[in-house]
């Protein structure tokens, strides 16, 4: 687990090899503008957002400085929520390529199946990134409404975190398992096979994404990592 963690960190330095950097120049200037965006859309409104769950004169208030933390951390994770979102589809067309790039660097070889460039790649990614979307907004939407049920909303963060982490491992190792023909719902089962391994990824990503500096490299190195993911813990043994 700590392995798969560590992928999207690790992945950093394979980000600017000379065999990748092509590949990487625009969806990195995409991340940087909209996690600009972000950071300033979570500063800008975490107050109203934390007094919203737990409001000065309820009951809770006495527990703010103890969840502020965790209420913070889902703050984050639903901003960059759609802001990695917006990035994945804006940068999407390019990241399969990318994908593939960073499996021929890491074993060798490309794989099977050559993912399509330039437009002829927008229909298909951008029919891959609402089949995501609908699949994270349909297990979202129940754990938003344990966000406003006073008490149970404490138990409703530990879950949205973790949606958040799964959502990561499925948003990224799309690109490596379309690259071999896995799609859709095979790609879910796929990961769930490797269920901890996928959530500790998604976990490491989304660290990444909290980080100044590193948040602008996450959509890149979740690519590469998310490569070497499948590559080394998920595509199956022949």
């Amino acid at each position: 687990m700590l392995h798969a963690f560590l992928f999207p960190y690790q992945a950093i330095i394979l980000v600017f090899h000379p065999a990748l950097r092509r590949f990487v120049w625009l969806p990195l200037l995409i991340n940087m503008g909209l996690f600009a965006l972000g950071i300033w859309a979570a500063v800008q409104y975490f107050d109203s957002f934390l007094n919203t769950m737990l409001p000065p004169d309820s009951w809770l208030s006495y527990l703010r400085w103890l969840v502020w933390p965790l209420f913070a951390a889902a703050w984050s994770v639903t901003v960059f929520y759609g802001f990695t979102i917006t990035a994945n589809l804006i940068g999407a067309p390019f990241n399969g390529v990318l994908s593939a790039q960073a499996e021929q660097l890491l074993s060798g070889n490309l794989p099977p199946e050559q993912p399509a460039t330039g437009l002829a790649a927008i229909p298909g990614a951008l029919a891959s990134e609402t089949g995501k979307l609908w699949y994270l907004i349909s297990r979202a939407l129940p754990i938003l409404v344990l966000f406003f049920i006073p008490g149970i909303n404490l138990l409703a963060l530990p879950l949205w975190l973790a949606l958040g982490c799964w959502f990561l491992a499925l948003e990224y190792a799309d690109y490596p398992m379309a690259n071999h023909g896995v799609e859709g719902r095979d790609q879910r089962g796929t990961l769930k096979t490797r269920r901890m391994d996928a959530l500790a990824f998604g976990a490491g990503v989304m660290t990444m994404t909290m980080i100044p500096g590193l948040n602008f490299l996450a959509m890149p190195a979740g690519v590469v990592g998310a490569t070497r993911l499948w590559l080394e813990r998920i595509k199956p043994r022949v």
